[in-house]
């Protein structure tokens, strides 16, 4: 075991926080749907849920494909899983851009880019946790997966540019062959730490104990009442922001016209934040209570987000600042959840067992954004779909007061 942290050490651990984070950086180009919703409806003439369904299918693969991504992390080491990502990203983002068939763009950007994604996401942020004491744990996991959520700040404005001058079809082609470059690079830099090191050594000091964490098996966990509690927030939390997210643009042109996608990277920005913040704070209070907070805040949002929307004439800062505050409450999901599978269920199997988890955030995105779309074809606005989530989110809430937060020894 190895006590205090050495200054080789130190510097490992935060470049495979760093190359974790510029992984995501890369995966993020899902929250960009909405931007690539116009473009297809325009030159593809796609119709009603047709204009979701390769985003919708992408995010259901990508959270399924976690678990078998998970396990491959656990057992082969990050490096290879991320390098798979990467090279199904690449694969995918060039097979859509060689049609226009629905057929081709739902198995391209659906299937290829979802798995490509879940390896990719899955073998950033366990290595990371790895390297630093259970105190860090909210902030590492914010800061790794904040790469996500802020892509969109230069993905929004870099994929409006590529569609303005070459077109759709060699955009995709394009971003392709750059995400597979990155995310395959960056890969080589990812490495759990040496055997019989243990972080938390490092950051106890005389007095203060940490609690043993058992290292349960995805058997075990889903067998805990804490699994299915969590897999229901975690559907809640993560569908209601991602039907806005797929959307945003479109929302955003009423009063922004050609400038939407200025909403899109700006909403980025509080996505990130959010990880990073919420992370932060669930080290401070618990990550029980900073849930609760989080999904009371986002049913409000929902609900103010009616009339914004609505508005033909509203100023356009409001619908940004709303924007980005969903973003800022669905980004923490992304911080609090790794958070407590690690707390919860151990390092051992946390591949895995946070694949079982993010399921909830795939069937949560494919459900909840297929439904956004149905209701928003039927009624022609987004009013119904910001009820529903904002009850949704109001009951989730509720829930959280049944979980039971680890806590250290000495507390």
């Amino acid at each position: 075991m190895i006590s205090p942290l050495t200054p080789t050490v130190q510097n490992k651990g935060w470049s495979v926080a760093l190359a974790g984070l510029g992984i995501n950086l890369a995966l993020g180009v899902l929250y960009t749907w909405s931007l690539f919703k116009g473009a297809i409806e325009k030159d593809f003439g796609w119709k009603g849920s047709q204009l979701n369904d390769p985003y919708a299918l992408c995010c259901l693969v990508f959270a399924f494909t976690m678990i078998l991504a998970g396990r491959c992390q656990d057992k082969l080491g990050p490096r290879l899983t991320a390098t798979i990502g990467g090279l199904l990203v690449g694969a995918g983002m060039v097979l859509i851009s060689t049609t226009n068939s629905y057929t081709v763009w739902v198995l391209g950007f659906g299937v290829l880019v979802g798995a490509g994604i879940g390896f990719g996401y899955s073998s950033a942020t366990p290595p990371a946790l790895k390297w630093f004491p259970p105190s860090k744990t909210g902030l590492i996991a914010g800061l790794v997966v904040a790469g996500f959520g802020l892509a969109p700040v230069y993905l929004a404005p870099t994929s409006d540019f590529l569609l303005r001058n070459f077109g759709l079809l060699k955009a995709m082609l394009i971003f392709g062959i750059a995400f597979a470059v990155i995310v395959c690079g960056l890969a080589q830099l990812l490495l759990n730490p040496p055997v019989g090191y243990s972080a938390a050594s490092a950051a106890t000091t005389e007095g203060s104990k940490v609690a043993e964490t058992p290292n349960l098996s995805p058997g075990e966990i889903l067998c805990t009442p804490s699994f299915w509690l969590l897999w229901v927030l975690y559907f809640i939390g993560a569908g209601a922001g991602l039907m806005v997210i797929s959307s945003i643009s479109g929302m955003a042109k009423k009063t922004m016209g050609d400038s939407a996608f200025i909403a899109v990277a700006v909403m980025a920005v509080g996505n990130a934040a959010g990880r990073i913040a919420a992370g932060q704070l669930s080290d401070k209070i618990g990550r029980q209570w900073t849930l609760m907070l989080v999904l009371l805040i986002q049913a409000v949002l929902m609900f103010l987000a009616i009339p914004v929307t609505t508005s033909l004439h509203g100023a356009q800062f409001v619908i940004v600042l709303v924007a980005t505050l969903i973003g800022f409450n669905y980004g923490a999901n992304l911080s609090l959840f790794p958070s407590f599978t690690k707390d919860l269920w151990g390092l051992k199997n946390f591949g895995v067992n946070y694949g079982c988890l993010f399921t909830a955030w795939g069937v949560g995105g494919f459900v909840l954004s297929r439904l956004q779309q149905m209701l928003k074809a039927t009624s022609g606005s987004f009013t119904s779909s910001f009820v529903a989530a904002g009850i949704l989110l109001l009951i989730g809430a509720g829930v959280t007061l049944l979980l039971k937060s680890p806590r250290s020894a000495d507390s």
